[in-house]
């Protein structure tokens, strides 16, 4: 069967219309605030739209049917052509003269990973920080409807495990059409997003911080307004409160919200997933509390640290911030963890693994995942004393089919492979052992901070152009659940059946 040329550029057009309309929003953020670079954004938003409509004009008659392979090439090409065409406002205006480091920054904002090469980011005009942070907020919300839409369709990584949560006809699902699902989560998205703002707001940032803030948070990006992130309010703990707590939201299967605005709290306190994603929150947030209360120096840092409310508040928003901002794969900075003892460097690093929920804004492997794979592990110890019982991995009351747990099997094989290929790869750039692992684990989780040279207190302009390019790609890998890209590198997948 050959391929639908047609409806795949027909799509890809409908994103760049999507794109230029977004960077029109940042031209009315520029004039407001009399920046300076309101032209070079109106310039840019445009050319993207007439280059959409180009695209979608020349493809109007096509044909209807989309099949896997169609929707496996939109789903990777899509987001490769929204962070090309995303790079032009920062080229245009000349706040990222380079290519590779607007393609670097722009790919950045759309996987949520929150890297960036930006050595003074207080110097940026107000539009074109206002895009980076719109970047992360149009990505966020794109990986949950793609999450919930598209991914079980494909069979990516079990996530059909999700999908039976999600879309679908029946009494636990969202709602039967997949255009119905993806309306509620945007609306409950930008809900989140409203409210944030405005409380943080009313906490004490400027409306411009508050906006980007948020819309950073519930992507969970980390691209800041200021170059100490989050970390210039360190005086303040109650903006920090409130974005720990839309952190935690934005990691949280999105579904899940849906159930609670509907009053269905049950659902909540009954999914496996979420327990231990609270779980884990609040153990990891204890160990590192203790940890920095009584063994780490947190004044020995290039942040400063207040401590308005005292030494063991100061240690727990801190510890709960970074387990937080790191499982959620956020990314935001309060401090430098890398400073605060070796055990909590490592143990931080560990959490680069995690990630949040499935159907979540969050990367990294996903808490479904990693729990799919201790019960089978538990349940392979049995096995091994009972070889001829039945005894299914279950998840939510449900017994998940051999097929699915082979597929989340495979899928945490091949996540810790690239992670090691990944930190080979920037070590043939002269990249140090720690700061090439902790690239490649904080690159394919999008995470953003990663540890040595390009710690939580440092950024990405030092990586050679080659090594900016292959972070980008391992970016993509890793938002787009690894398969969905790695199978266009196969030779059967373009061979016409």
């Amino acid at each position: 069967m050959k391929l639908n040329y047609k409806i795949i550029f027909h799509f890809l057009g409908l994103l760049l219309l999507f794109n230029g309309g977004f960077i029109l929003i940042a031209t009315i953020i520029s004039l407001i605030y009399k920046d300076g670079v309101t032209l070079e954004l109106l310039l840019s938003g445009f050319t993207i739209l007439i280059l959409g409509s180009i695209i979608m004009f020349y493809t109007r008659n096509h044909s209807k049917e989309m099949n896997k392979r169609e929707g496996y090439i939109v789903v990777a090409f899509g987001w490769i052509v929204m962070s090309l065409s995303g790079s032009l406002p920062y080229m245009i205006t000349e706040t990222i003269p380079s290519f590779t480091d607007a393609f670097f920054e722009t790919m950045s904002g759309y996987t949520t990973t929150g890297a960036s090469i930006l050595n003074d980011i207080e110097i940026v005009p107000k539009g074109v920080l206002f895009w980076r942070s719109l970047t992360h907020w149009i990505g966020g919300m794109g990986i949950i409807v793609l999450a919930i839409a598209i991914l079980p369709l494909l069979g990516i990584g079990g996530m059909q495990l999700f999908a039976a949560e999600a879309p679908g006809p029946g009494g636990d699902k969202l709602h039967p059409r997949i255009t119905d699902t993806a309306k509620r989560l945007w609306l409950i998205y930008f809900g989140y997003t409203a409210a944030e703002t405005i409380l943080l707001q009313v906490a004490g940032m400027s409306f411009f911080d508050a906006i980007n803030h948020a819309l950073s948070t519930l992507s969970t990006g980390g691209f800041s307004t200021k170059n100490d992130s989050v970390a210039n309010w360190n005086g303040n703990p109650t903006i920090q409160y409130i974005i720990m707590t839309f952190m935690f939201l934005a990691g949280t299967n999105f579904v899940l919200s849906y159930f609670a605005f509907k009053g269905r709290v049950q659902k909540i306190i009954k999914d496996d997933e979420f327990k231990l994603y609270f779980k884990f929150i609040i153990v990891f947030t204890i160990i590192a509390a203790l940890v920095i209360y009584f063994k780490a120096d947190i004044s020995h840092s290039k942040v400063d640290h207040p401590m308005v409310l005292g030494e063991l508040e100061s240690s727990f928003r801190h510890a709960l911030f970074q387990v937080l901002a790191i499982i959620t794969t956020t990314g935001f900075v309060t401090a430098d963890y890398t400073m605060w003892t070796p055990f909590l460097t490592v143990f931080f690093f560990g959490l680069m693994f995690l990630g949040g929920s499935a159907g979540s804004t969050s990367g990294g492997i996903k808490v479904m995942r990693h729990m799919i794979l201790i019960k089978n592990g538990f349940l392979e110890f049995k096995r091994a004393l009972h070889p001829n019982a039945i005894l299914p991995v279950r998840y939510n009351q449900k017994s998940v089919s051999g097929g699915i747990v082979f597929n989340i099997l495979g899928f945490f094989i091949s996540y810790m492979l690239l992670f090691i290929f990944g930190a080979l790869v920037f070590s043939m750039f002269q990249i140090d052992f720690t700061s090439a692992i902790g690239l490649s684990a904080s690159t394919l989780g999008n995470v953003g901070p990663a540890l040595g040279d390009f710690g939580p207190v440092n950024n990405y302009s030092t990586l050679p152009p080659l090594g900016k390019w292959w972070a980008s790609f391992l970016m993509l890998l890793g938002r787009l659940e690894l398969f969905t890209v790695l199978i266009l590198l196969t030779p059967f997948f373009w061979r016409n059946r």
